[in-house]
């Protein structure tokens, strides 16, 4: 499956995912309005109820034109002819919001048009804000100074509303599950479809790494069956030595990948003894002496740690120090400049390693010590490698109980710095 039929796919899903929402979220809010309808409905007939029942109360005859008005969205007013307890007022409102299945928190006020007061009754508590709230609209919509009427506040009612939303909350619910599953399947197949070209692009890289010193054996191997090489031994030499350079450059690259496959399946297992960290780095350097030679570079070694024994796998270490400076001539445009400094640090040694290479930018750093990853120059990647060598240098690091740290500029070079613990009881085999 291509790049672009994925993201058609993404497209359409996403596409179809928001239309179905937009649907979703219309219907909840008809539901709701529906639902906030008929409460309000109910709360008009239970308080109408009331007011009937406090006129018979009172032995007043005459008709209340509009007895209940809504000020807010959880407030009612109700208007009466005379005034009355408070005690009597909360029994009423019991029971009528009993009978129309108003079973829900309520406060209500009393104005009494004699003292021109506002009462306020104790049935629950509710905050503060809400009380001036109600005190605010209470005062401001009296009908008239010749009238009583009470109001009924409800502190509770859109959690009201939404608990009896549960078919519509349950279904929402498994929408976003829908979602959330949809989005991780689709997170998964651009994963596997970006693992799938490292993967591509690493076998490219391994097979033209295996074929070159496969093909100068190959050669090597022909002419050293021509039966006339043996009357001249220096070429007879020559071409031995390039077969047993070449068979070395071959099986290096064959344990690279074989010890890159056992990091992955946690199998490696380290021979830990005592080393020397500094007799490492300059064997280690003493190996790059011809490349540098060739390319005119220099490794500037300032190993100040007055204690560089620490516990690990000497080959294993070895192998870090050779694929940080190996990697730092790669990435140099030219003249490889390479500086390797030690100091104590912390009940251990701090190890940085500077260079002069292209550096890289943020999104190229975050990437770097991933398993095939290779920086681009100049946008492809035409530097010869695996680009497993910053992955096993941080798996083997993290084998060493260490930390690794890059600091890097796109342009001003790369600065890599190690940290191992030299405590003598610091350490556990592997």
């Amino acid at each position: 499956m291509n790049r672009k039929t994925i993201r058609l796919i993404i497209f359409f899903a996403v596409f179809t995912i928001i239309g179905i929402f937009s649907f979703q979220y219309s219907w909840v809010r008809k539901a709701f309005s529906l639902q906030e309808k008929q409460f309000n409905e109910r709360v008009h007939v239970a308080l109408s109820s009331v007011v009937g029942e406090v006129q018979r109360l009172n032995k007043d005859s005459s008709a209340i034109y509009e007895p209940v008005k809504q000020i807010s969205s959880n407030y009612f007013l109700a208007s009466t002819n005379d005034t009355l307890h408070p005690y009597v007022l909360q029994n009423l409102l019991v029971t009528e919001f009993k009978n129309h299945n108003l079973i829900t928190d309520f406060e209500y006020v009393l104005y009494d048009c004699f003292t021109d007061s506002i009462v306020f009754g104790d049935f629950v508590e509710i905050k503060t804000e809400a009380k001036n709230l109600v005190y605010e609209i209470s005062e401001k919509d009296k009908w008239n100074q010749a009238s009583h009427y009470f109001g009924v506040y409800f502190p509770s009612k859109e959690a009201i509303l939404v608990d009896q939303m549960g078919i519509w909350i349950v279904s929402t619910v498994f929408l976003l599950l829908v979602v959330v599953f949809f989005s991780y399947t689709i997170w998964v197949i651009l994963k596997q479809k970006k693992l799938s070209e490292i993967r591509t692009d690493f076998i490219n890289n391994m097979t033209h790494e295996l074929k070159t010193p496969i093909s100068t054996i190959s050669l090597s191997t022909e002419v050293l069956t021509n039966p006339n090489i043996t009357k001249d031994p220096e070429r007879l030499k020559n071409y031995a030595n390039i077969i047993k350079e070449e068979t070395e450059r071959l099986r290096m690259q064959v344990d690279k990948v074989l010890q890159m496959a056992s990091l992955d399946k946690n199998r490696l297992t380290l021979d830990m003894e005592n080393v020397n960290i500094h007799e490492i780095i300059k064997k280690t350097v003493e190996g790059f002496e011809l490349i540098l030679d060739s390319s005119e570079g220099k490794i500037d070694m300032n190993l100040k740690a007055s204690n560089p024994i620490i516990r690990g796998d000497k080959m294993h270490l070895t192998n870090i120090f050779f694929n940080l400076i190996d990697n730092a001539i790669k990435y140099s445009k030219n003249n490889p400049r390479i500086d390797i400094s030690t100091v104590d640090h912390k009940n251990g040694i701090h190890i940085r390693v500077r260079d002069n290479g292209i550096g890289m930018n943020r999104e190229q750093q975050k990437h770097v010590f991933e398993n095939f990853y290779r920086v681009p120059t100049n946008d492809r990647h035409d530097v010869k490698g695996f680009g497993i060598g910053l992955n096993y240098v941080m798996k083997m690091v993290k084998k060493h109980h260490g930390k690794i740290q890059l600091k890097s500029e796109l342009g001003s070079g790369s600065t890599f710095r190690i940290y191992f613990s030299n405590k003598k009881n610091g350490r556990k085999k592997d």
